[in-house]
Order: C-alpha cells, then structure tokens, then sequence
C-alpha cells in the first residue's frame, strides 16, 4: 500500500472487540446503555452541585468539574463506535483518529490532575479544618482547575503536532476499538523516536507526578487520624475520604491494567477488554460512588428529584 500523510483518502481501520456479526447488536446495545448512563449520572451529579448552595464548596467545585471531564472522556470514543458498529464499519479518517488521540490524552490527563487536586483538598479540611475555607478559596480553586486545563492542553497539543510528522499506509489496521497513541505510534511507517520520548514523558509527568502528589496527601491525612485521640473522629474525617479512594483506586487501576495488558501480553483482546475498563466502566461508576457514599449528594440528587417531579 502506499503511504500518505495527511490525505483526505487516508483511513485507519479500528478491529474493534469482535468480529462475531451475532455479537454486534449485543455491544451495540450494551455500549449504548453505558454511555447514556455514564452522561446522564454525570450531568445529575453536576446538576445536583450547582443547584444545592450546601454544596458550593471546594470539594463539590472539584467533583462536578470531573463529572463534566467523565463526560468528555467517554464520549471521545464511545459515539464514533457506536456508529461503526450500527454502520458495520471499521473506518476511521486519519484527523478523526488524530483529534481521538488529542482529547483522550487530554481528558486522561485532566481526570489524573483533578484526582490529585481533589486529595489535596481533602488533606488541607483534615490536617487544617480551621484554616480550610481560607486556604481552599474560589480563588485557588478556579486556579488550580485553570492551571490542569492548561497544562493538559499543551502536552496533548505538542504529542499532535509531532504525530502529524509521521507516515501511515492508508487503510492501515488497529487492534483496538478507538485510537490508543500507542497503538497508534506501533503502526506508523516512519521513525517515532521522538514520538515515544514525548510519551513516555508525558506519561510520567501527568501519571507519575499526580499520583505521587495523591500519595503523598493520604499519607499526610493517615498521619493526622493516627493523632486524633476519638475513634468518632477519626471515623468521620476519614468517611469524607471513602469516595475520592474508590475512585483514585478504580481509575489507577484500570489504568495500569491498560498499561499492563499492551506492555506484558500481545493479545489485543485483553488490551481492548481493559481498555473498556479504563475508558467506559470508570466514567459510569464514578457518580455511583459519590452519590451512594455521600449523604451531602445524596441528599442534594434527592431534592433535585423531587423538585424535578413537582414541576408540572
């Protein structure tokens, strides 16, 4: 075949999860339900924020900016296979895989800095409750959030334009179900030294660094609870944290389980299945968890409810 850049004739063909034509209207409609439930919990959970004053606070200004990141995340991909499979295709056009790859890494990266930022809220209304509301101002708040979209939005944008210098045969094959930049870097045709290195710093900076910062936040706050002399206390300090760790632990998780699955086997059934985890199941479980362990948004999606049900 011979190599394009940057042609309007030039495709990429995702493989998708199946090629079992029985199975199609199955994933179809599993993957639908997924996304309608992952869009609709999501906005619930920002409606909920921005509705309730109980909750115009930093902690709740953080959980509905990354309800509003979930949203973008799944629905970078989740649309675009929607319609392959409803259009049994398997065609996606070089800027459409390019512009998947630039809002992936973009809005991974985000969901990474908002999970840090979130703990370092929590660290500051544990160890300095008495000085959190002057600390955690609206102020540093919409700064923190600013500075997240700033950087995600540089590093994905450098990552593009030196992918746009790269060669691929038109037509060319991905194992996966949406563009992954790995994969996508493997079936290039020119060098992707460069390309790599970026990545890998990338990875480093916007992975390890968060993750690094979320460790050490909890370690800070376990510290402060190993002081507290009630066990009431402890309990309920400690009880604010619950969902913020299942989310942190499901989103890392699934995370190096993707990272695993492409580093360790060659299957890209098993890459794909854990991507499914990272990429749809993480985005739809989250406002489960921060409605059903939190009374403050429990509470709040319940008199949203109601106040929607006696509207006439």
């Amino acid at each position: 075949m011979e190599a394009d850049n940057l042609t309007e004739l030039s495709k990429f063909l995702l493989l998708g999860l199946s090629d079992d034509p029985e199975l199609q209207p199955v994933l179809f409609g599993l993957f639908l339900s997924m996304y309608l439930v992952t869009v609709l919990g999501n906005l619930l959970i920002i409606l909920a924020v921005s509705s309730d004053s109980h909750l115009h606070t930093a902690m709740y200004f953080f959980l509905s900016n990354l309800s509003f990141v979930d949203i973008c995340f799944i629905s970078t991909t989740v649309p675009k296979m929607l319609v392959n499979i409803q259009a049994r295709s398997k065609d996606i056009s070089y800027m459409g895989c390019l512009t998947q790859v630039y809002f992936l890494m973009m809005f991974a990266g985000l969901d990474t800095f908002l999970l840090a930022v979130m703990a370092y809220d929590r660290f500051v209304a544990i160890c300095h409750p008495l000085q959190y509301t002057v600390i955690m101002n609206p102020c540093l708040c919409g700064l923190l959030v600013l500075a997240s979209w700033f950087v995600i939005f540089w590093f994905s944008l450098v990552h593009i334009l030196l992918m746009k210098r790269l060669t691929f045969s038109t037509g060319t094959e991905i194992p996966h179900f949406f563009c992954v930049p790995a994969r996508v870097l493997k079936v290039a045709r020119s060098n992707t030294l460069l390309n790599n290195i970026v990545l890998y710093v990338a990875t480093a900076l916007l992975g390890v660094f968060p993750v690094a910062g979320i460790l050490f936040s909890y370690s800070r706050i376990v510290s402060s609870l190993m002081r507290m002399s009630s066990p009431e206390g402890k309990y309920k300090a400690f009880s604010t944290c619950g969902s913020h760790l299942c989310v942190v632990s499901l989103f890392n998780g699934t995370g190096l389980g993707v990272y695993l699955s492409s580093a360790v086997t060659r299957s890209s059934q098993s890459s794909s299945t854990a991507s499914v985890m990272y990429a749809m199941v993480t985005p739809m479980l989250n406002p489960f968890i921060y409605s059903l362990r939190n009374k403050d948004v429990k509470g709040a999606l319940e008199r949203l409810l109601s106040r929607a049900d006696s509207c006439p």
